[in-house]
């Protein structure tokens, strides 16, 4: 961890994307006894990714609990403990896990409140996406699905600061929250993170402003983005919109800089069938249609599972010359 010294002398952290998250759960669990950590290998062995390093000894393993190898236990159990006034925190080793524990999400967690009329505040952190050669069973990004289940609320962080923030707000939300914590920034994106406790709202961020064209993007795509257009694009002005939150969705940030850029290319690491982007696309279509000036592009995955190869992982995921060539041909549109 570093520091950067602030304007009247205070001191801010500089932490990795992962030491956002991690200091988020231990500041949670330091102001809120309701609040619990449930996963496997979470305890002893700090987790997969070591986010809960250390957190056993400090919170004992009541408050960080070792589960069985059984996400729909996982979240089930979670859900239990939500309706008589807990604050669980479920990690699924691997976001492509959580398909074993669907059921109970998507169909008790989610529907609870229409059905009961119960807050199920459960907070599944789901450590996602490719870029590690992690091949088909961990690689993927299954934001969508959840977008498509009413009642569940989902978030993808890009940057340090929000990675913090948003995890805060997720455990305050008194509905299901789905966070989307991309593997592949944990130790690639720092920066500067304020302490303690403090909510970042569930709503898009102009990460670079522009005029001549907007990138929309979330997650490990942000940066992608902004590499990408780092050099200006033969001098065009560029927006890069980092929508933070996909449900709820942010359309007014969305349709406000499609009015501003007139130009649009979206990217969406996940499968380009029915993915986020999509859903982007569509309101842009239905809402934004009189404010384009050229055709919506998107620039996503085949809809192939991803290889374990790094050349091929590599050739499918989008990357910076993939959207960097994208932006340029609907310059020149």
């Amino acid at each position: 961890m570093e520091w950067v010294l602030l304007w009247g002398g205070s001191l801010m952290p500089t932490l990795t994307y992962l030491q956002a998250i991690s200091a988020a759960l231990r500041d949670e669990l330091r102001a809120d006894e309701r609040v619990l950590l449930m996963g496997e290998d979470i305890g002893v062995f700090g987790g997969a990714f070591k986010v809960t390093d250390g957190f056993v000894d400090e919170f004992g393993t009541e408050r960080v609990m070792d589960t069985p190898l059984a996400e729909s236990g996982i979240i089930g159990t979670a859900i239990g403990a939500a309706v008589v006034g807990m604050r669980p925190v479920c990690e699924m080793q691997f976001s492509d896990f959580i398909s074993c524990g669907f059921d109970q999400l998507v169909n008790v967690a989610g529907k609870m409140h229409y059905r009961q009329g119960l807050a199920v505040p459960i907070t599944v952190r789901l450590p996602s996406g490719g870029g590690f050669s992690g091949g088909p069973f961990h690689s993927q990004n299954p934001e969508a699905w959840f977008m498509h289940s009413p009642g569940i609320k989902v978030v993808a962080p890009s940057t340090a600061e929000d990675a913090k923030g948003l995890l805060h707000a997720a455990i305050h939300d008194p509905n299901p929250v789905c966070f989307m914590e991309h593997k592949h920034l944990y130790r690639r994106v720092k920066g500067e993170v304020p302490s303690g406790v403090f909510e970042t709202p569930f709503t898009a961020r102009v990460a670079q402003p522009g005029s001549d064209l907007v990138v929309i993007a979330y997650g490990a795509m942000v940066p992608v983005a902004l590499e990408a257009v780092s050099d200006g694009l033969d001098g065009a002005s560029v927006e890069v919109l980092d929508l933070r939150s996909l449900v709820p969705l942010d359309e007014e940030a969305i349709l406000d800089s499609v009015e501003r850029c007139s130009k649009v290319v979206i990217i969406d690491e996940a499968n380009q069938m029915c993915a986020a982007g999509a859903q982007v696309a569509a309101l842009i279509a239905e809402k934004g249609f009189e404010s384009l000036d050229g055709p919506v592009v998107r620039v996503a995955t085949p809809d192939v599972p991803i290889p374990f190869s790094p050349p091929l992982e590599s050739a499918v995921l989008p990357g910076v010359d993939r959207v960097r060539e994208a932006c340029r041909e609907l310059l020149a549109y």
